[in-house]
């Protein structure tokens, strides 16, 4: 049985698409039509889960319209417009070392290359260029600093990434 605690998003259910209940598919992954790679998909309804199988999928202007088994008209469509796309975390596949998921550097300490705790990582931004870690400061950092941005590039930002003991390294300042 899935576990709300066991989903990840990966995507929004977007506004209704035709007569026949299509709904536009906001897909987060990396490549967009990796999102339809997944199954089952599930949403929260009252805060309970509702499985949800695409019948049909389509590319359709800049993204994609589905089909979801079950929704045959607009108006049942419109009950499910801006709801998270959700899976199962065991349907991501395994990654290459040095890659990561997001989801997975979120909760890490970051520690710079001379031991200060400049806080804990609790959202990677996308950029353009490069990703930015957006890092919580400790309550009571010398400072005077709340958050930090630091650009997620390897070696000349990122030292070290280690996921077991949840501790990122980095060539990076204090102050700044």
């Amino acid at each position: 049985m899935t576990h709300a605690s066991d989903l990840i998003v990966v995507g929004t259910l977007g506004a209704v698409y035709g007569v026949k209940g299509w709904m536009r598919i906001n897909s987060f992954t990396e490549t967009m039509d990796s999102i339809f790679h997944y199954s089952p998909w599930f949403i929260k309804v009252g805060g309970q889960l509702q499985e949800l199988k695409i019948v049909n999928w389509r590319p359709h202007t800049k993204g994609y319209v589905a089909q979801i088994e079950g929704i045959e008209n607009p108006e049942q469509a419109q009950r499910l417009v801006n709801q998270e796309i959700l899976i199962d975390a065991d349907q991501l596949i395994d990654l290459d070392d040095g890659d990561y998921y997001w989801r997975d550097l979120m909760g890490c300490e970051v520690v710079n290359l001379e031991g200060y705790h400049m806080g804990v990582v609790t959202e990677v931004l996308e950029t353009g260029s490069n990703d930015v870690l957006r890092v919580k400061a400790n309550k009571k950092d010398a400072y005077g600093k709340q958050e930090r941005l630091i650009p997620f590039v390897d070696e000349q930002f990122i030292v070290a990434i280690d996921l077991h003991t949840k501790k990122i390294q980095v060539n990076w300042q204090p102050d700044f």
